[in-house]
């Protein structure tokens, strides 16, 4: 395929593509597309699939970010960006969700260099679809809370997980598996069961790597010991898990033939 170049003094555009949780089959038509007209990829070489970068054509220059500052790798795209008509970045997950995306956007913008963002599937739902669990039920949760704990990164505060805890929503709980000890600390603060079910999912949607560990609050950490989960993992909390074997549910009102809405009249 023919890779096209920026017009001479012009600066081309740089995309922020969500690679998706792993699968290369989960990254959107939009972002395949533009990786197959790419002059140039920068993707997260520690946790996208490089399995993704195979959208690329022959000839495009494809760097791993792995090992790169911030400042070398919003140079290097700036760099591309005066040199190709389209240059992605692959981020894993949606770039939106603890990808840096403002951080490299605000040097380019300073640059001149056009951008924009392609959404992607994150790990929160890829979690989720893997262990066919669902992060709403009615008249259960219908809320659900993307967060992590305070590592190297602080916490901003009111936002501590006890805090978050306290609503008995869905929790999808970040970059932060060798911190289990923090997220039960948390949540038992918040005054959560020891029998409350809890899920984790190590590299959701990988192939021959995904692992599913189910468990309470009591016991998750060491069955993830016994797992060797150490990185990558999706930890989820919510008061949905499990449902598929529960003896009742609460149904939709959407679905009930009872119910009217603009496409369909109560039939009851």
């Amino acid at each position: 395929m023919h890779i096209p170049p920026a017009a001479p003094g012009a600066r081309g555009k740089v995309w922020f593509v969500g690679a998706g949780p792993g699968d290369p089959e989960l990254i959107t038509l939009k972002g395949q597309r533009l990786l197959a007209q790419a002059g140039a990829v920068l993707f997260a070489g520690s946790l996208v699939n490089e399995a993704v970068t195979r959208f690329a054509p022959a000839g495009c220059e494809v760097r791993d970010s792995s090992r790169m500052a911030l400042q070398e790798m919003t140079d290097w795209l700036t760099q591309q960006a005066r040199r190709h008509a389209t240059v992605v970045r692959l981020q894993t997950g949606d770039p939106a969700l603890y990808g840096a995306l403002i951080e490299m956007a605000r040097p380019l913008s300073a640059a001149g260099i056009e951008w924009a963002v392609v959404p992607g599937v994150s790990s929160a739902m890829a979690a989720m679809a893997a262990a066919g669990e669902s992060l709403t039920l009615p008249e259960v949760t219908q809320t659900v809370v993307l967060t992590r704990v305070a590592g190297r990164t602080p916490m901003p505060e009111g936002e501590d997980l006890a805090a978050l805890a306290a609503h008995r929503c869905t929790l999808c709980i970040f970059l932060s598996i060798t911190l289990l000890h923090k997220v039960q600390a948390a949540l038992r603060q918040a005054g959560w069961a020891e029998d409350a079910p809890m899920l984790v999912v190590h590299k959701a949607s990988w192939a021959q790597q995904e692992r599913i560990v189910r468990g309470t609050l009591a016991d998750i950490k060491e069955r993830c010991r016994q797992a060797g989960i150490v990185s990558q993992a999706m930890i989820v909390a919510s008061p949905t898990l499990g449902a598929l074997h529960w003896p009742d549910l609460a149904h939709s009102r959407l679905y009930d033939p009872a119910f009217t809405h603009r496409f369909r009249k109560a039939s009851a």
